[in-house]
């Protein structure tokens, strides 16, 4: 089936099951221009809390659907692959933050949402690479328990050096490609280009980075900056949102190896059989959704 057909039927059956579809920053082009809405998971929460269709498709990984579904407990939540997992919400448990949680009794727990949903319900409050230093600021605690993204942990115990922080050593698979030597030898082909690298990225790379930001945040400074290239250091599939939002600029990969499996698990034809079959819809147990709510609109009330 030529890809043009895929998406006049998606789009048919958008309007005939009054469905939107979300994309994160991450999906392959395709998606991302077929989506209703494309951002990262700060953007997509906010999104989500005023949907007004029937039904939400979540084009990303299961957290990302999970906390779709945690806003929005009255509508159809459906994702196009259910495998499509995400490593470091895999690097902590509930059992694991209980234990952490008893090493640590003064500490509040500061939760990125890249993270599962029963693991947000044992938490304090969350947080996204977008708002991690202002949440953290928000606390009244001088204790931070900062799971499980050691390196965006470090990255906002930095900003907060009045603050303590104990760091859970998770870490994003695909933001460990990125290397201060790889980065160097661009710089020497691209002597004038701003590197911008995600705070996922080890801190060798922060350290040389010009700008420290999350997708969103990509956008508006490859916006605002008089400069001409830049070196993006996160998932490839960035790279389409930033050409599309800025054609008169050059962005380089900071790693042709920076893809994510489990993002690139979702395409046209599973978006197309997802609204077909209404597979594969998402549930939380209702008292898990509560107790993660909690932390996730706490998360949104922090401007």
């Amino acid at each position: 089936m030529l890809v043009k057909d895929i998406r006049q039927q998606i789009e048919s059956l958008k309007q005939k099951k009054n469905a939107l579809i979300l994309a994160h920053n991450y999906q392959v082009p395709e998606i991302q221009d077929i989506a209703d809405y494309v951002g990262d998971s700060l953007e997509l929460a906010r999104i989500s809390q005023g949907i007004k269709q029937d039904t939400i498709l979540l084009c990303g990984v299961y957290f990302m659907a999970e906390i779709t579904k945690i806003l929005n407990p009255d509508k159809t939540v459906l994702m196009p692959d259910q495998h499509a997992g995400c490593p470091m919400a895999n690097m902590i448990t509930p059992a694991l933050l209980s234990a952490a949680k008893q090493d640590h009794p003064k500490a509040a727990v500061v939760c990125y949402v890249n993270s599962n949903a029963d693991v947000k319900a044992l938490t304090d409050i969350c947080c996204t690479s977008a708002n991690g230093v202002k949440v953290a600021e928000s606390l009244s605690e001088d204790e931070i328990l900062f799971i499980p993204d050691q390196y965006l942990g470090a990255y906002v115990s930095k900003s907060l050096p009045r603050k303590r922080f104990h760091l859970w050593p998770g870490y994003c698979p695909t933001h460990m490609v990125f290397s201060r030597e790889g980065l160097e030898k661009l710089k020497e082909e691209y002597p004038g280009a701003k590197i911008v690298a995600h705070p996922e990225c080890r801190l060798d790379v922060q350290e040389i980075a010009d700008r420290i930001c999350s997708t969103s945040q990509m956008i508006t400074y490859a916006k605002d900056s008089e400069a001409k290239h830049f070196i993006i250091c996160t998932e490839l599939g960035m790279l389409h949102r930033l050409k599309k939002e800025n054609p008169e600029k050059v962005f380089i990969a900071g790693s042709p190896n920076a893809i994510c499996p489990n993002m690139k698990l979702t395409t046209l034809e599973k978006i197309l059989w997802s609204l077909e079959r209404n597979e594969f819809e998402i549930t939380v147990d209702e008292q898990m959704r509560i107790q993660a709510l909690g932390s996730i609109e706490r998360m949104l009330m922090v401007k």
